[in-house]
């Protein structure tokens, strides 16, 4: 392939024929060469065995004195369509110029190789084509009416010698557009229709017809405004040349006619409407048109809520077919005016008639046969129309016949309407109530919705009203046929503001729907009362100046308020614990309270032996007293009455008013007792797993000494399972100063036990230690001393330093009998498989050896061998 590579030079295949007077382009393109990729190209021409120059795209002196006029006149000219490209343009092509044409392309290869010109007949024939209208008449003018049918001819004939086909096309032209495709008949016989008319030419609206003596029909049904404008018949002449392509020679058009399309409208006579209710709607459709013959018209009328609303979104109203025959209505008729006027009439309109209306109308004419045929419809533009509703005429008047001289009294407010007129049975009035808090100032503050009324008269409940109402505390009714009342049964501070009503009108429908025509709002009503603060003075008086432990503590609390609507009080004696009583680490305990009601109830008190030695009762309606029996040196301490005063609220409820507190009472025991330690102490803090570890609680006094009879203590083991106190304690046991021992749950396998080896030591022992068992021990003792008087007194809680204890695992007893274990069950594997291979080796896997007998025969001799 690569040694048959060389330059081609290309023309189209002869013999090309062209008709005489026409424009000729003879291509000539050129591949596969070496050099620029622009080439150049000579242009040469034979009508018997000598060629004459014509033209070249390189050389301007290549042309020859026979041809230099018509190629300096342009007649004749090479057209570059690409760098290896050329057309060879001869305007009005004469019989002369009937001969061989010869492209050539100057070599510009590094060697000779291909061809590098090519030659083509040229055949110039007579103009045969004639193109005219029907019966040599020049352009008509046609005026049609929408819908109409038109018929136009044009008559195309050929006495070409050669072989020829006639391609012919009807074009539109409307205005200064260009001409537009509307079907044709191409020279292969088959029918095309234009851009747009596809849907037309199918359904058989569109049609082209041959006739006699060469004659082309184009008919066209159901005729539009766009099908006005300037027709036209335009022919081509096709042959087939030697490749078998098909060459268009010549074209030729003529004007046929100017069709001028009459549109039909669809109007309404008026536009914007505005009707009073209950009124009558009168609405007129017209139809224009020129359409003299025989026709009918359709007309619908149609009602939309919105203009942009489609024909199947709106609501049809009221018909009438091409027979005259309207659609049942009874309140709506639809009449024939007159030729081309259909009037609407709407009676008894309502605010629901409101809206936009249209007509939709459509033309229908007879047919040969007798039925009919729609050939246009149209819809008019909208109208609007506003049904002005008969609003009734009326004023608002809003009071309060019960208003709050204090907190939680009622309030009570009529909305009334007043100087009712041009009122009718079929309105109603419904009411709602609005609140709008007042500010200092002229700030605005937007309206809150308390509630509001329907036309049932059924209540609706706004977001600031909604419970209240649910609960009874507000109260709506209709006193009368014209008087709404609101109550607040227990008016609050944040009830404080305006209130207004607004009274809304309702009239009834046709369809006996109730709609809002009219809303009257009244004048504001300000609920105010002058209000002052709150104040409570608690008074606390200790009775006994003196006592000791062991006594009886008493001390009263009076009472005492201002701008407090019939108070009740609810009282709580408190007491603040020194620091160093670690019972109660946050410093406040709450003791005993009792309520508005008068219901005692202990609160923090937790000494069970004293439950009944904590007594608050109610002296006066002001004066409450409080009493402590067998006083123990651990109530030392400061005593405060709290005191929260309530006043009646809504519903029989109290309400909280204000709260105050007393001054402090303080209890403080003077004594010269003995002064108690603790320690804890342990001879082995580290041990191994499953041993058992002792702690000690050493206890130690000081100053006075006691008889073991007169003292006793509580004593409490805790552990922290961490190793810097970060987590919360866990109890392991107490033992009370009665001697009951009582333990917690454990989860370990471990366990515990708790005694006393002396009157001053306590000894733990936690038996069979695990690794759950580590942490810091401490032990917490509550010291009792039996007075003078033989009362036990107990004295604050004492907590010991802790001691951290350290579980180990002892590795020798962990691993011992795994270990022998192990070796046993070693030992005997390989017994038993040393006796397993000895008795294969023995009887499974023995083989009879038979041995080849030797001969025993002397040595020779070394010389004899």
């Amino acid at each position: 392939l690569a040694l048959c590579r060389g330059r081609i030079v290309r023309v189209p295949k002869g013999p090309l024929i062209r008709v005489v007077g026409t424009e000729v382009a003879i291509p000539c393109s050129v591949s596969d060469y070496d050099g620029p990729s622009e080439q150049n190209f000579d242009w040469e021409f034979s009508r018997d065995t000598d060629f004459v120059r014509i033209v070249s795209t390189w050389d301007s002196t290549f042309t020859s004195e026979e041809y230099q006029k018509r190629v300096g006149r342009g007649d004749i000219k090479l057209r570059r369509s690409s760098n290896d490209a050329v057309e060879l343009v001869i305007r009005n092509i004469q019989p002369a110029d009937q001969g061989r044409y010869k492209c050539s392309t100057p070599s510009t290869d590094a060697t000779v190789q291909g061809n590098y010109d090519a030659e083509v007949q040229v055949k110039v024939i007579s103009d045969g084509l004639s193109v005219s209208g029907s019966k040599a008449r020049s352009s008509t003018s046609l005026r049609l009416s929408e819908g109409d049918s038109f018929k136009l001819r044009c008559s195309a004939t050929t006495t070409s010698p050669e072989h020829t086909h006639l391609h012919v096309t009807w074009q539109v032209k409307s205005g200064s557009s260009s001409w537009r495709d509307i079907l044709s008949l191409t020279h292969e016989g088959k029918f095309q229709p234009g851009p747009g008319y596809e849907e037309r030419y199918r359904s058989g609206d569109v049609r082209l017809d041959t006739g006699a003596n060469d004659t082309y029909r184009l008919s066209v049904s159901q005729a539009s405004s766009a099908d006005g404008g300037a027709y036209r018949c335009l022919v081509s002449e096709w042959v087939r040349g030697a490749d078998g392509s098909w060459q268009k020679i010549q074209e030729k058009s003529v004007e046929i006619a100017t069709v001028s399309i009459q549109r039909t409208d669809v109007v309404i006579s008026t536009s914007n409407v505005s009707v009073t209710e209950r009124d009558s709607l009168d609405l007129t459709c017209n139809i224009t048109t020129d359409r003299s013959g025989i026709f009918q018209a359709e007309v619908m009328w149609y009602f939309s809520a919105s203009p942009d609303d489609t024909l199947s979104d709106a609501q049809l109203l009221l018909s009438m077919d091409h027979d005259s025959v309207v659609s049942d209505s009874t309140l709506i008729s639809l009449s024939h005016v007159d030729r081309n006027s259909y009037r609407l009439l709407v009676r008894d309109v309502d605010v629901e008639d409101s809206g936009y209306y249209f007509c939709e109308a459509a033309i229908w004419v007879p047919l040969h046969n007798g039925s009919w045929h729609k050939v246009v419809e149209r819809t008019s533009a909208p109208v609007s129309v506003v049904v002005t509703a008969l609003e009734p005429d009326y004023d608002v008047f809003l009071n309060a016949s019960k208003t709050p001289k204090f907190s939680d009294d009622p309030t009570e407010l009529n909305c009334r309407i007043t100087n009712v007129q041009d009122t009718e049975a079929n309105i109603r009035f419904s009411v709602s109530w609005y609140y709008r808090q007042r500010l200092p100032g002229d700030e605005a503050v937007p309206e809150e919705l308390l509630a509001s009324m329907d036309a049932d008269w059924t209540l609706l409940p706004g977001d600031r009203g909604r419970e209240r109402i649910q609960n009874g505390e507000i109260i709506l009714s209709k006193k009368s046929a014209d008087t709404f009342t609101l109550r607040i049964q227990w008016t609050s501070e944040s009830d404080r503001g305006d209130y207004f009503c607004v009274i809304s009108a309702w009239s009834r429908h046709r369809n006996n729907s109730w709609v809002k025509s009219k809303d009257v709002t009244s004048a504001p009503v300000n609920v105010f009362w002058a209000t002052q603060d709150y104040t409570l003075t608690v008074e606390a008086v200790k009775l006994k100046p003196f006592f000791v432990a062991g006594h009886t503590f008493e001390m009263t609390c009076k009472v005492s308020s201002k701008n407090i609507k019939t108070p009740r009080y609810s009282v709580l004696i408190t007491a603040e614990k020194p620091l160093a009583d670690q019972s109660n680490p946050n410093g406040t305990t709450r003791i005993i309270s009792l309520n508005q009601d008068s219901v005692v109830r202990l609160e923090d008190w937790t000494d069970q032996t004293r439950v009944d030695g904590v007594v608050l009762e109610k002296v006066q309606e002001n004066e409450f007293r409080y009493r402590m029996y067998q006083t123990q040196i651990s109530d030392a301490g400061l005593y405060r009455c709290v005191v929260t005063a309530w006043s009646p609220g809504g519903g029989g409820m109290w309400r909280e008013a204000v709260n105050g507190l007393s001054n402090p009472i303080q209890i403080d025991f003077q004594t010269s007792g003995p002064v108690f330690n603790v320690s804890v102490h342990s001879d082995s803090p580290t041990i191994y797993q499953g041993e058992v570890a002792d702690l000690l609680c050493i206890v130690t006094m000081e100053g006075m000494p006691l008889e073991p009879d007169d003292m006793s203590f509580d004593v409490s083991w805790f552990a922290v399972r961490s190793f810097a106190l970060d987590r919360e304690p866990i109890l392991l046991a107490s033992l009370d100063r009665r001697g009951i021992v009582t333990q917690s749950r454990r989860n370990g396998s471990s366990d515990l036990s708790l005694e006393r080896i002396s009157p001053l030591e306590f000894r733990l022992r936690v038996h069979g230690c695990q690794d759950h068992d580590f942490g810091n021990h401490y032990c917490v003792v509550t010291p009792w001393v039996r007075s003078a008087t033989g009362v036990w007194q107990r004295e604050p809680d004492i907590r010991a330093k802790p001691l951290f204890l350290s579980v180990k695992m002892d590795v020798l007893n962990a691993f011992k009998y795994p270990l022998l274990i192990g070796i046993g069950l070693a030992t005997v594997i390989g017994l038993l498989s040393c006796l397993i291979g000895y008795c294969s080796s023995r009887w499974c896997c023995k083989k009879e050896v038979q041995e080849t007998r030797r001969e025993r025969r002397r040595l020779m001799s070394m010389e004899m061998d």
